[in-house]
């Protein structure tokens, strides 16, 4: 069985970052081991949540597993609250990856062309670095500009997502796929680029016209747990991307209305039943 480690932070409440890594990746056939930065009563979305700050637990935690001489077969990273986070993560990757091991860098930092309240241009310059070790980074168009200096467009072409991809490339991980690319009215997808061969790969499936938390982190995750069945990463970025946009599908039809997460604990069934 594969062995998965999944570093971020952990809501107690609002199905998004481990509580939903945990469940989705452990479905599909990989032992998951997590490593929570943060603990928050609920993800940012609610008012009045609480946080704990872990930093301090993830050096004695690796001191332990590193005496237990504990493998991993993947490392995925999401969301990093601060600099000196990304620096531990980085250690972590230099003690714990293995000549087979794949490290998986979904730079969580910004969307809709502006990074998020607690992050600044220092955070962008440490979370490049983070890339750079990375075999696979995922970020979305306003990460990929941000890190490369590229312009931000809301409108774009193929050409500027491909030379965005070139420009992620240069951070330094053999693949680079840039989520929420659009391409058509309707579509939404991904586009990926292999440095080893030159290839860009390019998926369009049907854009849904709802907007919840944490589905970034479940297609992140769906696509870490399809790679980990040996899948190439084209086809696991395919099925991530159609079962995100499932459970949004599926999210919309419930009578209850839940405004805080999607309900992917629905589609679990539909997502092992997907080629």
């Amino acid at each position: 069985m594969k062995r998965v480690l999944t570093i971020q932070d952990i809501s107690c409440l609002g199905k998004c970052s481990l509580t939903i890594a945990l469940p989705v990746i452990s479905a599909l056939g990989a032992e998951t081991v997590i490593l929570p930065t943060a603990v928050l009563s609920t993800h940012t979305m609610f008012k009045n949540f609480t946080c704990k700050d872990l930093s301090d637990q993830i050096e004695p935690i690796a001191a332990h597993w590193k005496a237990e001489g504990v493998h991993f077969d993947a490392i995925y990273t999401g969301y990093l609250g601060t600099r000196e986070q990304i620096g531990q993560v980085k250690q972590l990757f230099h003690d714990f990856r293995g000549e087979k091991t794949t490290v998986i860098v979904d730079p969580v930092m910004a969307d809709n062309g502006k990074l998020y309240p607690a992050f600044d241009m220092a955070y962008v310059e440490e979370n490049k670095t983070l890339c750079a070790e990375a075999d696979i980074v995922v970020p979305n168009i306003t990460e990929a500009s941000l890190m490369t200096g590229m312009e931000y467009r809301e409108t774009y072409g193929e050409d500027y997502i491909r030379q965005l991809l070139l420009k992620t490339s240069e951070l330094g991980a053999r693949i680079s796929v840039i989520t929420g690319v659009s391409l058509s009215e309707g579509k939404t997808g991904f586009m990926g680029y292999d440095r080893e061969t030159g290839e860009f790969k390019l998926y369009q499936n049907r854009r849904i016209n709802a907007v919840y938390h944490g589905t970034g982190d479940l297609f992140s995750s769906t696509f870490v747990g399809e790679l980990m069945k040996g899948l190439p990463w084209e086809e696991a970025m395919r099925i991530a991307a159609d079962y995100t946009a499932r459970t949004i599908e599926v999210t919309l039809e419930n009578p209850e209305k839940p405004w805080y997460g999607v309900d992917f604990e629905a589609t679990i069934p539909e997502l092992l039943a997907m080629k």
